[in-house]
């Protein structure tokens, strides 16, 4: 079987020694050594500043909108994972969604001044598959109108414009270290924050809002990371250069194998340090699509429809949050992602393509 990612796993003994450390320090969890040194580690790579780990991608997203005191609406995309959503739902606001670009699939900057009523509080953008958002135009329209900005960065990680991190705009960004991130802790995440105090809130709220063993200061969750997590990712964070270069080689062989064949893909704003995260088409048609899939399933290959359906359909949405985003609807009925992952190798890419050309040319275009 060739699934759609595969875990990048360092060598068990460079994980044991971390372990060792961890044994025989005794702590496991609540801010350990190991979690410190991550969190500058990243913070060092990324050249960002205010950066707190969490227990995951999600808990990150949940303590942005409730550090930064989100209420009532918050424009968002309709073109993500389902996440995005339920982190706005699970903290008591409500998601309006707007419509996405054709080029970036990220949300439409032109639409987002038409969606902003008296109750909105803030906008939730994801930069989508790790290609960013139009930052300037959305900074200007939250700058506007008063509003605070988040960035679902779960997939954005290492990405740079303009040889900037694409994690330095907005109040806060997020991170996603779950397994299936080209850096991951097993499960995990962070938040990156503009303001320092946005940054002591989130270290409190994360942490049952109390320092010390009486001192409560803040409402708090249980999000931290754990030192065996912390581990993995001080693994893994000095091998994210090659992992990134080794994903840029097997989409460059993509490229090479399925140019010319009327398949759509994001179009790369100028300046982008891209970090190749994911692999993305988008077939002329839903029914296209489906015959490729059943296609490269019949053959033990893999791929996802990353992201299917569209937000805004979700059914458990009341039907007043469901705005109709025609341009997310299409491209959520036709996306998928191919395999993408280090060890993939260019045989394997030859076959995927080879069953992809195979079944366009099989009269599905007609």
């Amino acid at each position: 079987m060739i699934p759609v990612t595969r875990t990048f796993l360092p060598d068990i003994e460079e994980y044991t020694v971390y372990l060792d450390k961890i044994w025989r320090a005794g702590h496991i969890t609540n801010n350990g050594s190991l979690c410190r040194q991550l969190a500058d580690d990243i913070a060092n790579y990324l050249r960002v500043s205010n950066l707190e780990l969490v227990t995951n991608g999600t808990l990150a997203l949940q303590l942005a909108i409730k550090a930064l005191g989100l209420k009532d609406e918050i424009i968002t995309t309709s073109y993500s994972y389902v996440a995005t959503t339920n982190s706005i739902l699970w903290e008591g606001c409500e998601p309006v969604f707007v419509d996405i670009e054709p080029e970036t699939f990220c949300i439409n900057p032109d639409l987002i001044e038409a969606a902003i009523t008296e109750k909105t509080s803030a906008i939730l953008a994801t930069h989508v598959y790790g290609y960013p958002c139009d930052v300037a135009r959305i900074q200007q329209i939250a700058d506007k109108h008063k509003l605070k900005v988040i960035y679902d960065a779960a997939h954005a990680f290492g990405v740079k414009l303009f040889g900037e991190s694409i994690l330095q705009h907005g109040d806060c960004s997020t991170l996603s270290f779950h397994a299936t991130k080209l850096f991951h802790t097993a499960e995990g995440g962070a938040v990156v924050c503009k303001d320092a105090e946005v940054t002591k809130r989130v270290f409190l709220m994360k942490k049952f809002g109390h320092i010390g063993e009486d001192d409560y200061l803040d409402i708090g969750i249980n999000a931290k990371m754990s030192e065996l997590h912390a581990a993995m990712g001080l693994c893994v964070l000095p091998k994210v250069q090659d992992i990134i270069a080794s994903r840029k080689k097997c989409s460059g062989w993509y490229d090479e194998q399925l140019e010319g064949s009327l398949l759509q893909w994001p179009v790369p704003p100028v300046g982008l340090e891209y970090n190749y995260g994911y692999y993305p088409v988008i077939f002329p048609s839903h029914d296209v699509m489906m015959k490729v899939r059943h296609a490269l399933l019949d053959n033990d290959i893999g791929p996802r429809r990353y992201f299917c359906p569209s937000l805004n359909t979700l059914p458990f949405l009341t039907p007043e949050l469901k705005r109709v985003c025609p341009m997310s609807e299409s491209i959520s009925s036709r996306v998928l992602c191919l395999p993408l992952y280090v060890g993939l190798s260019k045989a394997e890419v030859d076959v995927i393509c080879g069953i992809i050309r195979h079944t366009l040319q099989g009269g599905v275009m007609l």
